[in-house]
C-alpha cells in the first residue's frame, strides 16, 4: 500500500490548534468582502434583521437558500460584486474566481480554464456545482465546468456568491467541495442601451451590446457578447518552440425579463443561444495520429422560466423550470500506419496490407448533452426565531454521443432538501438542514447533512461551528462508458473499416484496466470553525472574514482517462486541513481587500495494492493534488479620482501547484463621464506577470509579460 503526503506543498504537519491560531492573527495583519445590500423583489419579504444591526452587514442569498446576514449563514461565503470585477478590469469570468481564497484558476488541454477549490482535480472540475440566477450551468454528462462557454457575460452580472465548503446539504451531489451561484442584474436595473468593447494582447476582443426597457408592470433586456482571443504564444513540442492553435471565438446571446402579475406574483424569463468555436492543437489535443487540428464547435441554448409567488409577508415559494442543451462537433483527420490498425481490427476481419501507405480517415467526438430540471421551494418565517426552506426538485440528464457512449443515454435524479434557522436567543443561532436525493447513476440514495451554531458576540461580530457531509456520485462517462471510434470518409485501401467501430477498450492494458468497473460515490465530511466580523472606525468599515476547516475524504475516484490508460477506482483518501482569511476596508471613495489561504494536503491509496503497480498507486495519489496550492492570495486596491477618474490595482500569487508559481500584478486607469442624456467610459488596463516561468502547464508560454488592453463603452 503506498501512502504519501502532498500538502501541495512539503513539509511538516502543525496541529490544529495552531493552524486556528495562526488564522486570528492573520486576520489582525491583513485587512473578507464587504459588499452592499442585494435586490429583491418587492413580494419577496424575509428581511428580518436584529434589533440595532447594522446595516451594512452583508447577506448571502445562496447558502442555504435562505436570505441570510453573514452573522447567521452557516458557513463562509465569498461575494464577489459584479462592480468589483467591472473597477478591477478582469477581462473573463474565470478571472473572477482567483479572487476567492483557497480557488485555483489555470488552464488545461490546450486553452480551456479550470478553476478549482482545494484542488482534487485532474482536468476538469468535477466537484463544484456551478449555477446562473439558480439554473444549474455545469455540463451535463461529463460533470465539467466549461467556462469557455458559459452564457454569462460580465457586464450583466450583478455578483457572485461562492460558498467555500460541502454545500450539497443545499444543493445536492456536484456541491461536494463548493457551490458557485452567478446572479445577474435585473432588468429593470438595466433599461436603456449599452455598447462596450475591450481590445487588447494575443487577440484579446471582447465587445456587450444591450438594449432594455422598463416600467411598473415589466422589464426585458436583450444583451450580446462576443469572446475572442489567440490563446498563448507558442507550445513545447520536442525541447521546440512552436505555434500554439489555442484560441477561441464565442458569441453570446441573452434574453432576459421579468413580468409582474401583481405585488405579490411575477415570473421570469430568460434565454440564451451561444455559439463558437474552442481551438485545440493537434500536438496536444490531437489523437490516433492526427493530421488536422481537432477544434471543438459550440451550439448551446437554454430557457429558463421561474414564478415567484407570496401568500403573505412571511410565506413566499417559487416554482422554476429549465431546458438546456449543449452540443458539441469535435472532428479531425488522422494517419495511423498500417500494422497499428491491424492490431485493433475486430476478430475476424481480415488484415490490410502494410506496404500501401498509412490509414487515412475521418474521427470525432461529438457528443450532444441535455438536461430538463424542475424545482419547487418554500420558504416561511414562523417568527424572527424561525425560519424554514424546504423544496423538492427533479432533473433529466440525456446524452447523445456515437463516440463516448455508443448511442444516447439518460439519468435521472429526484431530491428533496430543507434549511431550518432557529434563533433561540438574540446571541445563538442554529442552522439544520439536508439534502435526500437518488441517483439512477448509482441507483442509490444518499443523504447530505449539515448543522451549524453561529454565536453572535453583538451585532457585528460571530464566530461559527459548521459540520457537513456530502456526496458524489461518478458522472456518467466514468460509470457506463462505451468509448470508440467510428472512421468515415476511409481512403484506400481501407474502405472496409469506413463505419466500422473500433473499441478503445482494446487499446487499454487489461492488466491495469478497469473500464467498465462498477464506481461507488465519493464522501467528504467538513468540519469549520470560522468568524466574521465588522469593526465601525471612525470614517472607515473594516470587515474580517476567517475560516479554519478540516475536511476528511473518503472512497475518492482517481486514476487516468484516455484511448491508452483507464484506472479510475474508489482508491484514494484524503485529509486537508487550513486556513483562509478575506478581508476588507472601506472608506470614501478608496476599496482595499485582501485574501489568503493555506492548505495542507495528505492522501493515501486504498485501493487494492495488487490491482496497480507501484508507480499508478502513486500516480492516483498525486493526480487528486495536481491543482492544489499550499498558499494563495489576493490583493485589491479601488481608488476613486476627481474628474469621474478611477484607478485600481490588484495582485494574485499562487504557489506550489505541480512546482510553478502564478504572480500577476494588474493595474486600471478608467474614466467615466456623465451627461444629460448618456454617459462613456474610457480605460486602460495593464497585466503585469511577475514570473517569467509557466504557470502549470509548459505550453502556458506568454512571451510579453507586459499585457495591455484598452476599453470604452457608452450608455444611453
Amino acid at each position: 500500500m503506498y501512502q504519501s503526503t502532498k500538502t501541495a506543498g512539503m513539509g511538516k504537519r502543525h496541529p490544529r490548534v495552531a493552524c486556528f491560531g495562526l488564522s486570528l492573527a492573520l486576520s489582525a495583519l491583513l485587512p473578507t468582502t464587504a459588499v452592499g445590500q442585494t435586490d429583491t423583489p418587492d413580494f419577496i419579504p424575509g428581511l428580518l434583521a436584529l434589533e440595532g444591526e447594522q446595516s451594512e452587514i452583508p447577506e448571502v442569498l445562496t447558502t442555504t437558500r435562505l436570505r441570510q446576514s453573514k452573522l447567521r449563514v452557516p458557513g463562509t461565503t465569498t461575494i464577489i460584486t459584479g462592480d468589483m470585477i467591472r473597477d478591477l478590469g478582469i477581462m473573463n469570468l474565470v478571472e473572477a474566481l482567483r479572487l476567492v481564497p483557497g480557488m485555483v484558476v489555470g488552464h488545461w488541454g490546450s486553452t480551456n480554464p479550470v478553476a478549482t477549490y482545494h484542488g482534487t482535480s485532474q482536468y476538469e472540475q468535477r466537484r463544484l456545482q456551478v449555477q446562473i440566477d439558480g439554473r444549474t450551468a455545469y455540463r451535463i454528462s461529463l460533470a465539467d465546468v466549461d467556462w469557455l462557454g458559459m452564457p454569462v457575460a460580465l457586464e450583466n452580472i450583478e455578483r457572485i456568491e461562492v460558498s467555500r465548503g460541502p454545500n450539497s446539504a443545499a444543493y445536492g451531489i456536484n456541491a461536494f467541495l463548493g457551490s458557485i451561484n452567478i446572479i445577474t442584474r435585473s432588468p429593470q436595473d438595466t433599461a436603456g442601451v449599452e455598447a462596450y468593447t475591450s481590445v487588447g494582447s494575443r487577440g484579446h476582443l471582447r465587445t456587450f451590446t444591450s438594449v432594455g426597457d422598463a416600467d411598473a408592470d415589466k422589464s426585458w433586456r436583450l444583451s450580446y457578447e462576443k469572446r475572442k482571443s489567440n490563446g498563448f504564444d507558442n507550445q513545447i513540442d520536442g525541447g521546440e518552440e512552436i505555434p500554439f492553435h489555442d484560441g477561441h471565438d464565442i458569441n453570446n446571446f441573452n434574453f432576459d425579463s421579468v413580468f409582474r402579475i401583481d405585488r405579490q406574483h411575477s415570473i421570469d424569463v430568460r434565454a440564451g443561444v451561444l455559439d463558437g468555436v474552442n481551438e485545440e492543437d493537434l500536438e496536444k489535443s490531437g489523437k490516433l495520429g492526427a493530421t488536422t487540428n481537432p477544434d471543438i464547435i459550440m451550439d448551446d441554448y437554454y430557457l429558463h422560466v421561474r414564478f415567484d409567488g407570496a401568500t403573505s409577508p412571511d410565506h413566499f415559494y417559487h416554482i422554476q423550470a429549465s431546458y438546456q442543451n449543449q452540443r458539441q462537433r469535435q472532428r479531425w483527420t488522422v494517419s495511423t500506419p498500417a500494422p497499428v490498425i491491424n492490431a485493433l481490427l475486430p476478430a475476424g476481419f481480415p488484415p490490410f496490407p502494410e506496404d500501401q501507405g498509412p490509414f487515412i480517415a475521418d474521427l470525432n467526438e461529438d457528443l450532444e448533452e441535455t438536461r430538463q430540471e424542475i424545482e419547487l421551494q418554500d420558504t416561511i418565517i414562523f417568527s424572527d426565531q424561525f425560519k424554514l426552506v424546504s423544496g423538492l426538485g427533479y432533473r433529466k440528464d440525456s446524452f447523445n454521443s456515437e463516440t463516448f457512449f455508443n448511442g444516447k443515454g439518460n439519468n435521472y435524479q429526484s431530491r428533496v432538501f430543507a434549511n431550518a434557522e432557529y434563533s433561540p436567543f438574540r446571541w445563538l443561532t442554529f442552522n439544520a438542514g439536508g439534502n435526500w436525493e437518488q441517483t439512477t447513476t448509482t441507483d442509490e440514495d444518499y443523504f447530505s447533512p449539515r448543522a451549524a451554531a453561529n454565536f453572535i458576540l453583538n451585532n457585528n461580530h460571530a464566530v461559527r461551528f459548521v459540520f457537513s457531509k456530502a456526496v458524489r456520485t461518478p458522472d456518467a462517462f466514468e460509470q457506463n462508458p462505451d468509448w470508440g471510434y467510428t472512421p468515415t470518409n476511409v481512403q484506400p485501401p481501407f474502405e472496409a473499416l469506413d463505419g466500422q467501430r473500433i473499441d478503445v477498450e482494446s487499446l487499454l492494458d487489461p492488466t491495469t484496466s478497469t473500464y467498465g468497473d462498477r464506481l461507488e460515490e465519493e464522501w467528504i465530511t467538513s468540519r469549520e470553525i470560522s468568524y466574521f466580523g465588522q469593526f465601525n472606525l471612525e470614517r472607515a468599515l473594516l470587515s474580517v472574514e476567517v475560516r479554519y476547516f478540516n475536511d476528511d475524504f473518503r472512497d475518492m475516484i482517481s486514476g487516468v482517462i484516455n484511448e491508452e490508460e483507464w484506472y479510475i477506482a474508489n482508491n484514494v483518501d484524503l485529509e486537508q486541513e487550513g486556513v483562509e482569511l478575506e478581508t476588507s476596508l472601506e472608506f470614501s471613495g478608496t476599496k482595499l481587500r485582501a485574501t489568503y489561504a493555506y492548505l495542507e494536503q495528505e492522501g493515501r491509496y486504498t485501493g487494492d495494492p495488487n490491482a496497480l503497480p507501484l508507480n499508478k498507486q502513486e500516480r492516483a495519489v498525486d493526480l487528486l493534488a495536481r491543482l492544489s496550492a499550499r498558499d494563495s492570495g489576493s490583493f485589491a486596491w479601488i481608488q476613486d479620482l476627481p474628474k469621474g477618474f478611477t484607478t485600481s490595482a490588484a495582485m494574485y500569487w499562487t504557489n506550489e501547484v505541480r512546482e510553478t508559481r502564478f504572480e500577476r500584478a494588474d493595474f486600471r486607469l478608467a474614466r467615466r463621464v456623465d451627461k444629460t442624456d448618456y454617459s462613456y467610459m474610457l480605460a486602460l488596463t495593464i497585466q503585469h506577470y511577475l514570473n517569467p516561468k509557466h504557470w502549470i502547464s509548459p505550453d502556458n508560454r506568454i512571451e510579453d509579460h507586459n499585457q495591455f488592453f484598452v476599453e470604452a463603452g457608452i450608455r444611453f
